[in-house]
């Protein structure tokens, strides 16, 4: 390996993770089965923890004896590729132009490459603490395997002391993000002939008043909201992504279904817009649609929730990640990872990984080769570090 190119193990191991189409509509079980054999023949100690119907599982892997240690996490799920314009199959990796493309590349099958790639490096080194390799399923989805994970090391009385989550961030320490929820709105009207308005209650003209206010929620939370320096975007953001409604060109349509989701910058109660819309919907909208008829209503269901992320300077994750780096700046971003979700649970957690956030999710998604190069240094030194007499992670 040269300073700027991966070794043939990162790019064979990156190569056969993207040959998994593990869009969040599908069982990541392949991956998860390969993964495991990987770091079984190594002499991993393996953990397992299924979704409901045990069609997805996530994978916990250790490396070395005692308590405590690092986890080196990652999602094994990519988002669709439909409707995108490929220049290539997005799962068959290609390498061209010192860059690796294929669904996954950046976010984040690079990272989690690397991390296989390192197994016989794991188990070979002298480790004073373990190493643990975290494989989560769903968090495209909404960070929908993360809970099952942690809800099974707490039960087995596994407490690492810190995490290192691989989402791209172009090999620079993030310490904090914004948490964010997702809602699902459903308006329910009364149907009738359009050209008999008065004798029916439109669904989709009393959801366009929520929209509307949330709209001006968003830009007063832009003018005057509560800002975190650091942050890209250093307010909380709101937004409607996803419209239905109508059942014909000439019929008052019953029903109006939207999502919306908010970004909250860290400290902020995540309870505050919700509870904003609730109260617009009780004293604006209702009475209007229930004075014409009793039976409508407006119901909110939350889809995903994932917490925020704010790991302060004093703990030691920070420290160890800072000194394995050449940058050794910190950032905070918008975007949301599992990280919350292993703070919650008392681990301490940042986010570092290869490839860039801009890269992710469109058609071409690519990882430079030069990223892979220096996240395998970074795992490198970690384990340097982890096989020292005193390694500074407790």
């Amino acid at each position: 390996m040269t300073d700027t190119l991966p070794s043939s193990a990162t790019v064979d191991c990156l190569t056969r993770l993207i040959g998994f189409d593990t869009t969040s509509r599908n069982s990541n079980l392949e991956l998860i089965d390969w993964a495991e054999s990987v770091l079984s023949q190594h002499g991993a100690r393996l953990r397992r923890s299924y979704n409901k119907e045990r069609t997805k599982a996530n994978l916990f892997a250790t490396f070395g004896e005692g308590p405590g240690g690092i986890v080196l996490s990652g999602h094994s799920d990519v988002v669709p590729v439909d409707g995108q314009a490929w220049s290539s199959d997005p799962f068959q990796a290609v390498v061209r132009d010192g860059n690796l493309y294929g669904r996954g590349a950046c976010d984040m099958k690079g990272f989690i490459g690397v991390v296989l790639a390192q197994a016989a490096h794991f188990a070979s080194s002298a480790l004073a603490k373990p190493i643990h390799v975290a494989l989560s399923y769903d968090e495209e989805a909404g960070c929908l395997g993360i809970p099952g994970l942690l809800a099974d090391l707490a039960d087995a009385h596994i407490r690492p002391d810190g995490c290192i989550i691989g989402e791209p961030t172009s090999m620079q320490l993030i310490t904090a993000h914004k948490g964010g929820r997702v809602y699902r709105c459903t308006v329910r009207g009364h149907a009738a002939h359009s050209s008999l308005t008065p004798s029916g209650v439109n669904a989709i003209e009393h959801a366009a008043k929520v929209i509307s206010f949330i709209q001006d929620l968003a830009s007063k939370e832009e003018a005057d909201g509560v800002r975190v320096a650091g942050l890209d975007v250093p307010f909380s953001t709101i937004s409607t992504n996803m419209i239905s409604g109508g059942s014909g060109k000439n019929i008052i349509p019953a029903q109006c279904e939207f999502f919306f989701d908010y970004r909250y910058v860290p400290g902020l109660d995540p309870d505050y817009f919700i509870e904003a819309i609730r109260r617009y919907v009780a004293e604006q909208v209702l009475p209007r649609m229930q004075a014409r008829f009793p039976q409508t209503g407006v119901e909110f269901a939350l889809t995903g929730d994932v917490p925020g992320l704010d790991t302060q300077e004093e703990e030691a994750i920070i420290e160890l990640t800072r000194s394995l780096l050449r940058n050794r700046q910190s950032a905070k971003v918008a975007y949301g990872t599992e990280g919350g979700f292993f703070q919650k649970s008392g681990i301490p957690s940042v986010v570092c990984g290869p490839g860039s956030i801009n890269h992710a999710h469109k058609a071409n998604e690519f990882v430079p080769l030069e990223q892979l190069a220096l996240c395998e240094q970074f795992v490198g030194k970690l384990i340097e570090r982890m096989s020292a007499t005193e390694p500074q992670t407790a």
